[in-house]
């Protein structure tokens, strides 16, 4: 049946939108348009049964969970998918399909699931960033370059749920919960003896980047790898820094990216923290000491990233778990920008992820992640299965 769905809680819609007609979406909604498999760029060259094991793994994520559990969407905008109970018929019948049978994996994604491409305030046109895994400096004590703490969650930090059932992150004070301590605060020392040291960095830009990706791996003098991942947040609003470089008139719109923010803030020393402190939002870590080198850092749904096939979402509009088209552009390491259509799947979450069509694409690490994450802030499709 062709329908659009789209926000009850958003009334004021100019328009309804049939199957291949432009989607009109109030301020703040979303709208899903069903479409055809047929319509997805590639789709019939994916490697299907490759890619179903990612589902199964999710399976087995969510089926420890209560079905009752949300996966974020709100239920009135969502075809289906916002709860564990919606995925389970289709988890059953993914563990019936024969391993490495090609045709019965496709079959599966085709008959299990219905793609709807994803309309916001923009209409149908996505916006995608990349993250990645950086490499930095680091050392188990502080001496020397190594002077920037990399904290664990500290002790009075809490997680609490709004009446709106939102999950906030803060401390009490006096009887009020409130965010945590800001960037600036933290930069000043105000968690000295209330958080754990996991290890100390060369460089303080490299922390603040480092949080924003939420993962990376730390080499020591020693040649060794610690790997960190994402603990807990402060709770305070994420400001990106590339937008307060556009409005100072220090960046163009299209010339922000991670590199050229790096460049910059190298080339203004004397104005980096002050800057970076402007973002309020600071990320706590915890080592990772059982994750595979062969995979990513956990993301918010607990399994390990794979690259070029885990994407984070806005889990106000699209549930974790899902199936996720991805049509973009990526800039090669040659310099030429390729298309770039694959399937992926809605396992993170980021601070600075926010709307129903923007997406942060997980490409993995080293120089070539590297490299593709920093310079993709590309538009495109976002199509959810």
């Amino acid at each position: 049946m062709t329908r659009l769905i789209s926000s009850r809680r958003l009334s004021a819609m100019a328009g309804v939108c049939a199957l291949g007609a432009c989607s009109v979406v109030p301020p703040g909604g979303v709208a899903f348009r069903p479409t055809t498999y047929d319509s997805l760029p590639g789709w019939s060259g994916e490697p299907h049964a490759s890619l179903l094991p990612m589902f199964l793994d999710e399976c087995r994520t969510l089926g420890a969970r209560p079905p009752e559990s949300a996966l974020g969407g709100a239920s009135d905008t969502l075809p289906a998918g916002a709860h564990v109970a919606d995925w389970l018929p289709a988890c059953a019948q993914a563990r019936s399909v024969p391993t490495g049978d090609e045709a019965a994996a496709r079959a599966f994604f085709e008959q299990a699931f219905t793609p709807y491409v994803v309309a916001g305030d923009s209409g149908e046109t996505a916006t995608y960033t990349g993250y990645f895994e950086p490499e930095i400096r680091g050392a188990t004590t502080q001496g020397g370059l190594f002077q920037t703490p990399l904290y664990g969650p500290p002790r009075d930090l809490v997680r609490a749920k709004a009446t709106n059932g939102q999950t906030l992150s803060g401390h009490w004070v006096n009887g009020a919960f409130q965010p945590y301590d800001t960037r600036a605060q933290i930069d000043a020392g105000s968690l000295a003896g209330r958080a754990p040291v996991l290890l100390w960095l060369a460089d303080p830009v490299d922390l603040f980047f480092l949080q924003i990706q939420g993962a990376g791996r730390v080499r020591l003098p020693d040649g060794t790898v610690r790997r960190v991942g994402y603990a807990a947040r402060n709770g305070q609003a994420y400001v990106p820094i590339g937008r307060l470089l556009v409005e100072q008139g220090a960046l163009s719109a299209d010339q922000v990216s991670m590199s050229s923010i790096r460049a910059w803030l190298a080339a203004h020393p004397d104005q980096a923290q002050a800057l970076m402190e402007r973002n309020p939002n600071y990320v706590f870590f915890r080592i990772l000491d059982e994750t595979s080198d062969a995979r990513g850092a956990p993301g918010a749904l607990g399994i390990a990233l794979t690259p070029g096939r885990s994407v984070a979402v806005d889990k106000t509009y699209l549930p974790l778990a899902a199936p996720v088209w991805v049509e973009t552009q990526i800039t090669l390491p040659s310099g030429q920008a390729g298309q770039w259509s694959h399937l992926a799947f809605a396992q993170d979450l980021g601070s600075g992820i926010n709307g129903p069509t923007r997406a942060d694409l997980y490409l993995g690490w080293g120089e070539t992640a590297e490299h593709e994450a920093g310079g993709l802030h590309a538009g495109g499709r976002l199509v959810v299965l």
